[in-house]
């Protein structure tokens, strides 16, 4: 546990190895930000202060320490259908374009998915239209979902959630046909779980591994980075979609001035980009 306030020279010294290690920009002033993320690892750890946290960090650079901490403070919680208007999009117009085009395999990613509830809420939507209005038409549709957090991973893994998880922006009506109850928690059913594929990965990294998609999922990340970092990874974001491929970003994000080879579309009060050439160099 953090015993002592952060110092200044800590706090930059922190803030630096967060973004070397998974790009996250701290702002001014986010002592209290680290204290709540790491005062329950730190007392684990018998670590009494971030100066003392920072040289340990130097000394096993490859540590699970480094890990945790990574980890720890990357972990955020988030929503079903968070935002509505993205998944009406995914439905009406971009599976119905997919289905017109009688694409054979269909690959949407879910970038930074926490624990799942995107990545799930996707796979309902999918369930939905592959049963409904687009039976016959969609055959194979596969969802890539990756994350930073091994543990938070694991934990989305299973699909188990409490009834707190499942109220925040969950209809009742797909509670009780996409989900079984254990006890006090409920788990996602395999038609839904068995189509997503978690990964651990980092957006700093290559995008190469992961192949190429007709949608990307990147939502409430891209104002973590900085201004560099985040031209960066909307240019590979191009370059890991399919020509004519579809990219959503947060409410708040907005791809202006930080990529080419986009263009807007607005539909249900969102909006989605799409791929329409190569970044410029």
């Amino acid at each position: 546990m953090i015993k002592d306030s952060i110092s200044a020279a800590d706090y930059l010294a922190f803030r630096a190895f967060l973004e070397n290690a998974c790009g996250i920009v701290l702002g001014d002033n986010k002592q209290y930000l680290i204290s709540s993320r790491l005062n329950k690892l730190l007392a684990e750890s018998k670590i009494t202060s971030i100066g003392t946290l920072l040289d340990t960090l130097k000394k096993n650079p490859n540590s699970e320490l480094r890990m945790r901490v990574v980890d720890a403070m990357t972990t955020n919680e988030t929503l079903w259908f968070r935002d509505a208007y993205p998944f009406s999009i995914l439905e009406e117009v971009i599976f119905r374009e997919l289905a017109e085009k009688k694409k054979r395999q269909v690959r949407i990613w879910s970038a930074a998915c926490s624990s799942g509830q995107e990545p799930y809420s996707i796979s309902m939507i999918t369930q939905e239209y592959m049963s409904g209005k687009g039976r016959g038409l969609l055959k194979d549709v596969q969802i890539t979902a990756t994350d930073i957090s091994p543990s938070i991973l694991k934990q989305a893994r299973l699909g188990f959630y409490d009834n707190l998880s499942l109220g925040r922006g969950l209809p009742v009506e797909r509670k009780k046909r996409f989900f079984e109850q254990h006890g006090e928690q409920w788990q996602v059913k395999d038609e839904i779980r068995n189509r997503v594929k978690f990964t651990e990965f980092n957006l700093m990294k290559n995008f190469n591994s992961l192949g190429k998609f007709d949608v990307i999922f990147c939502r409430n990340v891209l104002i973590y980075f900085s201004t560099d970092l985040k031209r960066d990874i909307l240019n590979r974001l191009s370059q890991a979609l399919e020509p004519g491929g579809f990219l959503f970003l947060g409410g708040s994000e907005s791809i202006t001035s930080h990529a080419d080879g986009f263009e807007a579309l607005r539909h249900f009060g969102g909006m989605v980009y799409r791929h329409v050439g190569e970044p410029k160099k």
